[in-house]
């Protein structure tokens, strides 16, 4: 691995002291900047655009990378996956990426990538493995936009050997219950001692909380002893064991361990609840990063790989005020890892449309309006352009200064109330965010499989 843990911990070491990027702190205006119009340079950079092949340019700066990011402003918005389907269609196709890494469960998306290779056990249909998803909120994946992106990897992947077939893989600590039942069976499948200790301490602990893992935070506040040491044991177990489990089947060997990790790193999300200090966020983002750090060793030197999430996280968060609040993301992450250079990043934003959403957590799917975007915000100054869609690559706007004040820039997570949409703007110096970013005026909410 390339020292997840080390730059884990040093990011945390270092915290609040990283208000710069790039050399300049997010909330100073230089003289030159306040001279900016950016409204004007940003019509000067986009580009109208109404098909794939219109993303060319785009294309041709992306495909050498070794971590193409693709980001939305909602997780509920059709025209974002539809055009995040495209790119990856297109990387994959013609520039030979390996695998799709999304910001979803690892126990549910694996039943993807099961199909997706035609691996033993795997469903009949995209759809079929598209139900099995059975975690709010249920849309976000199990949609007729990312069926028709599985249908033809699995299309895809039947006209390659073996070792070409590209992959599908969710990134995130949810799903808990999944993986906590697939560690266990894996550690007990291993029939040796130590792995059934470790299964035993780890079900001793943590069953108590595997209806809602917010117990587990709830019971950690109050007093009760945490689960990190048995959920820390069977990870270091697992890699002790790495030569020997992977010789016996590399494939089952991954799958097991990264379940353990999802239970360790879940322990890790949820216990930080408890703290009050924000943690927890990058607790989940530094699963993200590890998952994809562990994809991404698996897939060998050669590889190169898709992430799928949301802007929050595949957008530099030293480009945005979330450096303010001590919060890291993925694409920040991949970047001090491996460097600018092996990193391109694709923003999405909408002005107005239909999203789906939930008024709060774990409430029913809704289709909810998407007001027309705030005033002096990137997606009202993109509107103001003129064109359905839009392309923008910010190279040269980073590299002539261009565009250095902060501009409100909208995020809709799962959860969503249209009358306070006001309050959904992320602070962000674009160039410095993104790479490249696709507007598309009017946007349509997702097609659920179950609505």
């Amino acid at each position: 691995m390339k020292h997840q843990e080390h730059l884990r911990h040093g990011l945390m070491l270092l915290g609040a002291t990283l208000l710069i990027f790039g050399g300049m702190p997010l909330s100073v205006t230089s003289e030159a900047a306040a001279q900016q119009d950016p409204a004007a340079i940003l019509a000067s950079l986009a580009q109208p655009i109404s098909d794939a092949d219109d993303l060319a340019p785009m294309i041709e700066e992306a495909k050498d990378k070794r971590f193409v990011l693709l980001g939305e402003a909602s997780h509920g918005t059709s025209e974002f996956y539809t055009w995040r389907a495209d790119i990856s269609r297109t990387l994959i196709k013609e520039h030979g990426f390996n695998y799709i890494a999304v910001e979803g469960d690892w126990d549910a998306c694996y039943e993807l990538n099961r199909y997706v290779k035609d691996m033993p056990g795997a469903a009949e249909s995209a759809e079929a493995a598209l139900k099995t998803f059975d975690r709010w909120p249920l849309w976000m994946w199990a949609n007729r936009e990312v069926e028709a992106l599985v249908t033809w990897l699995r299309e895809y992947n039947d006209q390659q050997p073996e070792d070409k077939k590209v992959g599908f893989y969710g990134i995130d600590v949810y799903g808990f219950e999944g993986s906590f039942k697939e560690a266990v069976a894996y550690l007990q499948s291993l029939e040796c001692d130590a792995s059934g200790e470790a299964a035993k301490a780890i079900l001793e602990c943590l069953t108590p909380y595997i209806a809602d893992p917010h117990d587990y935070a709830r019971a950690v506040m109050l007093g009760a002893a945490d689960c990190a040491p048995p959920a820390e044991a069977a990870v270091a177990l697992l890699r002790e064991q790495t030569d020997t489990l992977r010789e016996q089947d590399a494939a089952a060997w991954f799958n097991g361990k990264q379940h353990a990790l999802v239970v360790r790193n879940a322990e890790r999300h949820y216990r930080a609840m408890a703290s009050r200090d924000g943690n927890s966020w990058n607790e989940r983002v530094f699963h993200f990063h590890q998952t994809v750090e562990r994809l991404d060793d698996f897939y060998g030197p050669d590889a190169k790989g898709i992430v799928w999430a949301h802007n929050t996280h595949i957008g530099d968060a030293r480009a945005t005020s979330m450096i303010n609040a001590n919060r890291y993301n993925i694409g920040q992450l991949l970047r001090q890892e491996h460097g600018d250079a092996s990193v391109y990043a694709v923003g999405f934003g909408t002005h107005r449309g239909t999203v789906l959403a939930g008024s709060q957590w774990g409430a029913a799917m809704q289709r909810m309006p998407t007001p027309p975007a705030r005033r002096g915000s990137l997606e009202y100054m993109l509107n103001e352009i003129g064109h359905e869609t839009l392309l923008l690559l910010l190279a040269s706007a980073r590299e002539g200064g261009l565009l250095t004040d902060p501009l409100p820039h909208r995020a809709i997570g799962v959860t969503f109330d249209p009358a306070q949409e006001q309050r959904n703007y992320v602070p962000t110096v674009v160039p410095r965010r993104y790479d490249a970013f696709i507007f598309i005026a009017e946007t349509q909410p997702l097609d659920p499989i179950h609505d």
